[in-house]
């Protein structure tokens, strides 16, 4: 059903990747794995942080919002995918295609925000040591976090609801695996320019800003951690960010090369290509980064572990 009387698109079908059945079923055996290393790897994190006592500090409070957007960001998109690798009409609904622009969008917005949040942490934790419980209590730490999640709804809901005032009146094939905004302005049969101003100013707003306040703290730390005369005291100062900023660099160069760019110069391949990273191999290489480099997170995965085997 329409939800306007100018949208006479009433479903979007989604072209994927190929339509050589082969490479369908490799396709799907590949984004299943991907999807359960995700899903598990995050799910597992949240667990282990949640029931160690231990963990429980500002660090890992975020970490654990960071593995639920990776969850939901990940569960917006691949599911729908791994249907349509199966179906013969690889179809979406148009107020289904809004709903995940909506959801998808919320938790990658969410995720720049507290991407600046996890900075700003290491920063006092690094080089304003002595402050940290001050500056980043309980109370600091809800008010980032609430706030990233309503700044990113909003945000959202800004570009999913222009989005719908458009016009679809054909061709009605999105030349991508999953509903997201420049393929879809490429269909609109009326003026997206606004979409794409819009679209472009808030990108460089959040993201020029988060990218600048990131790039900054993370430039303190490095400058303090220089300043350490022992080896070992460096190493152990960086080992508490490395695994952050190895997340980061991957998500600013995918979303970045995704996003910062006119739809008339918007690319599918590129598009696929890059969304690809965001949309499923970091929700599943995130917990692989945060575990492997991080001991306390192993010692509270073995923990939980032997508490469920014990049962």
């Amino acid at each position: 059903m329409a939800l306007n009387n100018q949208t006479w698109v009433t479903e979007f079908i989604l072209q994927g990747f190929s339509q050589n059945p082969h490479l369908e079923i490799f396709f799907f055996c590949l984004f299943l794995f991907f999807y359960a290393l995700g899903v598990i790897g995050n799910s597992l994190i949240i667990a282990s942080v949640w029931v160690t006592s231990g963990l429980h500090t500002p660090m890992y409070f975020f970490l654990i919002n960071l593995a639920l957007l990776d969850i939901i960001c990940t569960t917006t998109v691949v599911p729908k995918l791994l249907e349509n690798l199966v179906e013969e009409k690889k179809a979406i609904s148009f107020v289904g295609c809004m709903t995940q622009v909506y959801v998808f969008s919320w938790a990658l917005g969410s995720e720049l925000l507290l991407f600046t949040a996890m900075a700003y942490d290491r920063y006092v934790a690094i080089c304003r040591p002595l402050h940290y419980s001050t500056l980043m209590n309980n109370k600091i730490c809800g008010v980032l976090v609430t706030g990233l999640w309503i700044v990113g709804g909003l945000d959202s809901g800004m570009h999913t609801a222009m989005l719908a005032q458009l016009s679809f009146c054909g061709p009605n094939i999105i030349d991508h695996f999953f509903c997201e905004i420049p393929p879809i302005l490429t269909l609109s049969c009326s003026s997206t320019k606004v979409n794409e101003l819009m679209t472009l100013v808030t990108d460089l707003v959040l993201g020029g800003t988060n990218f600048f306040l990131t790039t900054m703290s993370y430039g303190f730390i490095i400058a303090n951690i220089l300043k350490i005369r022992s080896e070992e005291g460096k190493k152990r100062a960086f080992s508490t960010c490395s695994s952050h900023l190895m997340v980061v660099t991957m998500y600013y160069f995918a979303v970045f090369c995704a996003y910062i760019s006119p739809s008339a110069s918007y690319s599918p391949e590129k598009g696929k290509a890059m969304a690809v990273l965001y949309t499923t191999l970091s929700p599943a290489v995130n917990p692989l980064i945060y575990t492997l480099r991080n001991k306390d997170v192993k010692a509270a995965l073995r923990k939980l572990f032997v508490r469920w085997f014990s049962f």
